[in-house]
């Protein structure tokens, strides 16, 4: 399990917590020495291990304005209530079967009987964020659960297949639909940082069997992956901010992840290239990037 930190500069896997079955593992003495488990530790479930990664990252300075997960954790009750007591505002994935109080909590009903009781100029299309090939537009609907105007029932439909999604929604002051469509969209960050962490810095290449290495090889590699993180945040600092640099060009990406690991590497190692050379290449590929990604935003935008 881990926990990641986005923002608007880039994102990272901050913790981790390792899942342990309660009777294939907390219960089997035999097992856990061989593996090394500390005595300490004992069975939790994946929502009480995500509360206690959330509250070690705030109590540790880290500020956050919003979490978001999957429906894993957004079932928990218990989760809700801790970010609830710590003023923290959430957008938590739930099932269709959730029931929610609508009519200022007179009425309790599914989510998806919500969902089929609401009119058509309830939707509204708007994007959950930029993905690889343009904005990712869905339909979004909110329906207030409370009568202080901060719980809401979010509702996601995809305008190709229909399919729905569902979200809790909580907040000590009132937001626009906006920004909750903003907070649902952050949660594929975490699916993001996954792919750079597994592609760039090798998170799922161990063979360990012990409790240690596992903690050492996974810590090591998200470190690699904030490193990484950091670089490609200060590469994309605007000459307003750093005047000293040169101008940023407009026709290629920014520096990202993957690109710095690939300078570090060329670099690190016996090069192949001079470091003009493989400068040149960086930005020839970057611009080619730039110009595909533009290609696919305005067939995007066109069918949207």
């Amino acid at each position: 399990m881990f926990l990641a930190c986005a923002s608007s500069r880039g994102r990272a896997l901050i913790d981790r917590r390792l899942y342990l079955p309660e009777r294939a593992w907390c219960q089997d003495a035999e097992r856990r020495t061989r593996a090394g488990v500390p005595d300490q530790a004992e069975f939790a479930t994946k929502p009480v291990l995500a509360g206690q990664m959330i509250e070690a990252a705030l109590d540790a300075g880290i500020s956050a304005s919003w979490v978001t997960a999957d429906e894993a954790y957004g079932q928990d009750a218990s989760l809700r209530d801790l970010l609830e007591s710590r003023r923290i505002s959430y957008v938590l994935a739930v099932a269709c079967s959730t029931r929610v109080r609508i009519n200022q909590g007179r009425t309790a009903i599914r989510a998806d009987a919500v969902a089929d009781r609401l009119p058509a100029s309830a939707w509204h299309r708007q994007s959950a964020g930029a993905g690889a090939k343009g904005p990712r537009y869905y339909d979004w609907a909110w329906i207030e659960t409370g009568t202080d105007g901060h719980r809401h029932v979010l509702i996601r439909r995809n305008p190709t297949s229909g399919e729905l999604a569902y979200y809790l929604c909580s907040s000590p002051g009132q937001v626009p639909l906006s920004e909750l469509v903003r907070v649902a969209g952050t949660r594929w960050c975490i699916e993001e940082c996954f792919q750079a962490a597994k592609g760039q810095v090798g998170l799922d290449h161990y063979q360990v069997r012990h409790w240690t290495a596992w903690h050492r090889h996974i810590t090591l590699a998200m470190l690699a992956l904030a490193f990484l993180t950091a670089l490609a945040a200060d590469a994309t600092l605007t000459t307003t901010a750093q005047p000293n640099r040169p101008a940023r060009r407009t026709d290629q990406i920014d520096l990202t992840v993957p690109e710095i690991r690939h300078l570090l590497g060329a670099l690190l190692n016996p090069p192949t290239m001079s470091p003009n050379r493989l400068l040149h290449w960086s930005n020839w590929r970057r611009h080619h990037q730039a110009t595909a990604r533009r290609s696919h935003y305005r067939r995007r935008l066109a069918t949207g």
